[in-house]
Order: C-alpha cells, then structure tokens, then sequence
C-alpha cells in the first residue's frame, strides 16, 4: 500500500478528528509562551523535552516543547511566528487538514523517538525546518521578500534549509543528527516519492540533451530537420524520417535523420 493510499484510509475513518488551523494555534501557544518567559524565565524550563522529569510525570512535557520560541529577541520573533503561522496555514490549506495534523505529528512523533533513542532532546527547530522544506516543494517559485527588499523564490530558502541540514548531519553531534532525521521523516513519507520521480525526470532530460548534442549537425540546425546524406530540408518540402536502424547505430551510435528515399535505401 502507498502512503497516499493509506493516508486517503486514514483520512475517510478519522478526517472529522482533525483540527483546523492547527499551525495558528501552535503560533497563538508560542507567542503565550514568549511572554511568560520575558517575566519568568525559569518558565521555559518547565516546557523542555526533559525526558527525565516525563519519567518523574510531567508528561505534557512531549508536548509543551512545539511551543518553545526558539528566539528571546522580540523582533526575532515577532518574525518568526508570523513565517511559521502563514507557512503553516498555507501548507492546510493545500494538503487539507487532516494532512497537515498528520504531517505535523509524525514530525513530532520522530523528535520524541529521537529523543529516547539518544536520551537527549533538541526541540523544535528541526521540526519547524520541515516545515519550510514542504513549502519549498509544494510551492517553488512562491516569492518571498528578505528585509522588504529582496525577494527570493522559496525554492532557494528551501535549498538553504536543506543545506544547513545536510551541514549539520555531517559536522554536529549525534543527538542532534538524529533529531534532525527523525523530525524530517514526514518530509520524506510525504514528499519522498515525488522527490524520486523528480530525479528520475531530471536524469532523463540530461540524457536527452546528450543525445541531441550527439545528433550530427547539419542543415537541421539551422531550422527543420534534414536528412543526413543527401542535405535534404524538411522546410522545403522534404518527407524526414527518423532512422534508427542498425546501420546508422553502426556508423554514428544513434538515431538520425533520413529523406524518404534515403530511409528505403541506405
């Protein structure tokens, strides 16, 4: 069974449980968050994935980490709530609701295997990361304005994201490698195919232009296409038939181009 398949038996039996706009009320819990640890910074301290004080019963602790502001400055993260708040509802809007709840908890499901397969936590950042990285695929050429000045198309934040990542599965730690991993599984389960699909169709256009490069040049680079021994244009009237029989992969190893007559006898 494919992921789509099962995602569409999924979402038959269980769609009415999902919650909607769930990134705006994971923002709304940030922000609330935010402001609590301005006047009681020990606050934040009791929302860690701490899987030691989980063991003690403080299990909203598997939770209460998604809502961790990954930045004290205010400006910092007045942006960055606003980024996550619109990329989130974008990315329901698009896959639907129940698709996004189920996203979203597989990237939380792999930080927490992360975390007690490591037995340290690294939060929510690579979490939020998966984020963008499916806002890049989903919609490449959406333009984003840097500082009100430069716009970028999200495909090259999303190269970027990717490369930090790639960065940081070589050079960091092990807790964090696999955190990042792990809190990236939805982006593969959901995306991985369509991934595999692109490299494919990328592979075949390169081999495509190699062939082309191969073709013997003639009066068919000039417009039409032309017959290979005789000069024959297809714009003045010609009938060009392509050729690919064992004589001509004999002489130049790929298929080229023939008149009629020439096709028939050759």
């Amino acid at each position: 069974m494919t992921v789509e398949a099962l995602l569409r038996r999924l979402e038959r039996r269980f769609g009415s449980y999902a919650v909607e706009r769930l990134a705006f009320s994971i923002a709304c819990g940030m922000v609330a968050v935010f402001l609590f640890v301005q006047y009681s910074p020990s606050f934040e301290g009791r929302l860690t994935l701490d899987l030691d004080r989980v063991k003690a019963g403080e299990v909203w602790r598997l939770f209460s980490f998604i809502l961790l502001p990954t930045s004290r400055n205010w400006i910092w993260f007045f942006f960055g709530v606003l980024w996550f708040a619109s990329v989130g509802q974008t990315l329901e809007d698009r896959l639907g609701a129940f698709r996004f709840n189920v996203y979203y908890l597989l990237g939380m499901l792999g930080t927490l295997a992360a975390a007690l397969i490591t037995g340290d936590a690294v939060g929510n950042v690579w979490l939020n990361s998966s984020l963008i990285l499916a806002f890049a695929t989903l919609f490449p050429d959406y333009p984003v304005r840097l500082y009100f000045v430069l716009e970028v198309r999200m495909k090259w934040i999303g190269f970027l994201t990717a490369g930090v990542m790639v960065f940081q599965v070589i050079s960091a730690t092990w807790p964090v490698r696999a955190a990042l991993l792990a809190a990236m599984s939805n982006y593969f389960l959901f995306f991985g195919a369509e991934l595999i699909a692109a490299w494919r169709g990328h592979r075949m256009g390169v081999r495509q232009e190699a062939r082309k490069v191969e073709a013997p040049i003639g009066p068919r680079a000039l417009g039409g296409r032309a017959c290979a021994m005789c000069g024959a244009a297809e714009d003045n009237g010609a009938d060009i038939r392509v050729c690919s029989c064992e004589t001509c992969k004999a002489a130049i190893g790929v298929s080229r181009m023939l008149c009629l007559e020439h096709a028939r006898n050759h």
